[in-house]
């Protein structure tokens, strides 16, 4: 099993690492260490159980796999027990000896429930636990079975019907082009390389470059224009999710496929769209990528994180041109300035993360979600988000590795 940069060296990390991990934490204001350590402490400082990351109750969800991404990250280069400990309590309450996950229903088939599975691999690969190789196979099967749009492409949820949407490439594309090259299931990968290839020759504003929320095939959808089946703004987490899938995904498609290069110019394509939005005066992103300074939009941090995370490791890994790093680099400076706080005990946190927004939903119910700008400018905005947590854990130590 072959794993990302970010996850080699989990099961060898050295033991001055850990020492280094386990010190003191700094006051406020002081960076005695990479932020990346210091926000994976914070999170579990917040949430001492992991079963309380972004919920009440335990729950199997995209949000969860997120942040516990991030903290397995930082303990394959730190080699903290405490890290991984944090990790594996909650995959082995969800986890049962036949691989079956608590809460998940395969029925629903929904994309957010596949991006918890990421971790999956290298658990297993660290422990050769079989539930958690069972439970790769589980989540394998909802998308062999997943519905799909005419051309392939899949479905948002079962119940978002003939919707593609750019967050769904984030959710399940990098975890089964993983799968692909774990369990050597080759054709898998044309399959991810067409979802890309699909969602942009659909959702990409040719004036722009930038790319639209979400498609609906049917053109049935109140917020689907009824010409182009497209939402009507470019939201700024759902580009940054396509973006980051972007980066993972090319982890593992390996560099003599004959169709790699579709998603390296997909890549390209996006980048160059996507700097031209950055705030020139904070160097992040506003909620509203295209509309700065309209009454009510506001300065994002999910977003931001997200680009910073592509650009550093694209740029670093050479998936995109090298320039990009001096664009990650000034992201995530923004961010820090913008959004970063750490308290007196030393514990980090992000602020201005739109709490939830989607696409759908009852339109004579509160729950409507129109996707217009003021839909957009006005959901809950909330701090240490997990869709900012996250990716400010990535993105800080893709910045430590790129100055290696």
């Amino acid at each position: 099993m072959k794993l990302t940069p970010v996850v080699l060296g989990i099961a060898t990390a050295c033991a001055a690492a850990e020492q280094t991990a386990t010190a003191p934490v700094a006051p406020m204001g002081i960076r005695a260490r990479p932020d990346y350590m210091q926000m994976a402490d914070s999170v579990i400082a917040r949430d001492p159980s992991p079963l309380t990351l972004d919920s009440a109750k335990p729950a199997w969800n995209y949000t969860q796999g997120l942040v516990l991404k991030g903290v397995l990250s930082v303990y394959g280069q730190t080699g903290d027990a405490r890290q991984l400990d944090y990790v594996k309590a909650y995959y082995d309450y969800f986890i049962n000896p036949d691989g079956s996950i608590k809460t998940y229903d395969i029925n629903e088939y929904s994309v957010d429930r596949i991006n918890a599975g990421k971790v999956l691999f290298p658990l297993y690969e660290k422990t050769r636990d079989e539930k958690y190789r069972k439970a790769i196979e589980l989540l394998r099967l909802q998308m062999k079975d997943h519905p799909r749009t005419k051309e392939g492409g899949f479905w948002h949820k079962k119940r978002y019907p003939w919707q593609m949407w750019l967050d769904g490439l984030y959710m399940a594309s990098p975890f089964l082009a993983q799968y692909a090259v774990t369990f050597n299931e080759p054709k898998l990968i044309d399959d991810v390389i067409n979802q890309f290839v699909w969602m942009e020759a659909h959702a990409r504003d040719p004036k722009t470059g930038l790319l639209y929320h979400g498609w609906d095939e049917s053109r049935e959808q109140k917020w689907a224009d009824p010409l182009t089946g497209l939402s009507k703004e470019f939201w700024g987490r759902a580009m940054g999710w396509y973006a980051m899938a972007l980066v993972d995904v090319l982890d593992f498609i390996p560099k003599s496929h004959p169709r790699r290069g579709e998603i390296v110019a997909i890549l390209d394509r996006l980048a160059t769209a996507v700097v031209k939005v950055q705030d020139p005066k904070t160097g992040v992103f506003w909620q509203v990528l295209d509309k700065p300074g309209q009454d009510g939009n506001y300065l994002e941090s999910s977003a931001s994180v997200m680009f910073a995370y592509t650009f550093l490791k694209g740029a670093r890994l050479e998936y995109m041109d090298r320039k990009y790093a001096a664009a990650g680099k000034s992201i995530y400076a923004g961010v820090v300035k913008e959004f970063i706080t750490t308290d007196e005990k030393g514990v980090m946190s992000i602020h201005k993360g739109c709490s939830v927004a989607g696409l759908g939903g009852d339109p004579n119910s509160g729950n409507w979600r129109s996707g217009t700008f003021d839909y957009y400018v006005k959901e809950p905005v909330r701090s240490n988000d997990p869709k900012a947590v996250g990716p400010f854990i990535l993105a800080s130590l893709e910045l430590d590795l790129g100055t290696r």
